[in-house]
């Protein structure tokens, strides 16, 4: 998908609200079109979200699901595993949330925690991060032998973006649940998770399952080219679709609007 005109003449500068909205919602109706073709054809799609805090994963997913259906398009973000999960073979708590015919998976940080977080915060022997490496390029190679299209993308935040970000999240009643003690933990040590992402990509940017890497100081760009990017990554095309027409109402046959006090929400705006 080529980019039009109006993103053309905004490649140096902060791409406008307007003109923001106007190709995102061409990519919403890609991506509508997309989900269709995914029911109709039974597809199984796997697409991972890993990056930094403040990288922007939640609004870049977010854009993605804005206008298709929860039912094909879920969205997984798992809590802390519990004592019985973290007894489990590691894989095992991810497997479940795999994609069937016509699903689309999105996951919010993945089984990659194990890469991040959990190394660099302490919670994992490195033996077991390093055996986890070794063993991921042949789980991600099940994955895709059974049929799924796997993708998986890096959101890549400067440092200075990221200090903006968080300082903005402390700020922001609408935004303080998003910042964590762990994220505050992680805030510091940035070149510990530089050296745990090149030491991912050097074990698990596979051919079968290459990482993308998505630069994301700019968020609006950054959305519109990682889905577009998404786009190009799955062949589709329009499913076949009756044209819609609606019926004609029912006759009030004797029905009366009732009498019931109804309690209204007060219209305060």
């Amino acid at each position: 998908m080529a980019k039009d005109d109006d993103a053309k003449d905004e490649d140096s500068g902060e791409l406008s609200a307007k003109q923001y909205e106007k190709q995102l919602k061409k990519l919403h109706i890609e991506l509508v079109k997309l989900q269709e073709w995914v029911k109709h054809k039974g597809l199984k799609i796997c697409i991972v979200f890993e990056g930094r805090d403040g990288a922007g994963k939640g609004g870049t997913i977010k854009a993605i699901t804005e206008r298709v259906s929860p039912r094909v398009f879920r969205v997984i973000a798992l809590p802390a595993p519990t004592e019985r999960q973290k007894s489990q073979m590691y894989m095992q708590r991810y497997v479940p949330y795999l994609p069937a015919a016509g699903e689309v998976v999105i996951w919010d940080r993945s089984w990659y925690n194990r890469a991040g977080v959990e190394r660099v915060l302490g919670f994992t022997p490195e033996e077991t991060v390093k055996a986890f490496l070794g063993l991921v390029p042949e789980f991600e190679k099940l994955v895709v032998g059974s049929g799924v299209i796997l993708l998986k993308y890096w959101l890549e935040v400067s440092m200075d973006e990221q200090t903006r970000r968080l300082k903005d999240r402390i700020d922001d009643g609408r935004k303080i649940w998003k910042l964590t003690d762990m994220d505050l933990k992680s805030y510091s040590r940035w070149y510990d998770y530089s050296r745990a992402r090149d030491e991912m990509f050097k074990a698990t940017d596979t051919k079968f399952a290459p990482w993308y890497v998505v630069p994301s100081d700019d968020k609006r760009r950054a959305r519109l080219n990682l889905i577009s990017h998404l786009l190009k990554q799955i062949p589709y095309k329009e499913a076949p679709r009756e044209k819609v027409k609606l019926p004609k109402r029912d006759k009030p046959r004797g029905y009366k609007e009732p009498r019931h006090p109804f309690k209204y929400v007060p219209e305060r705006y």
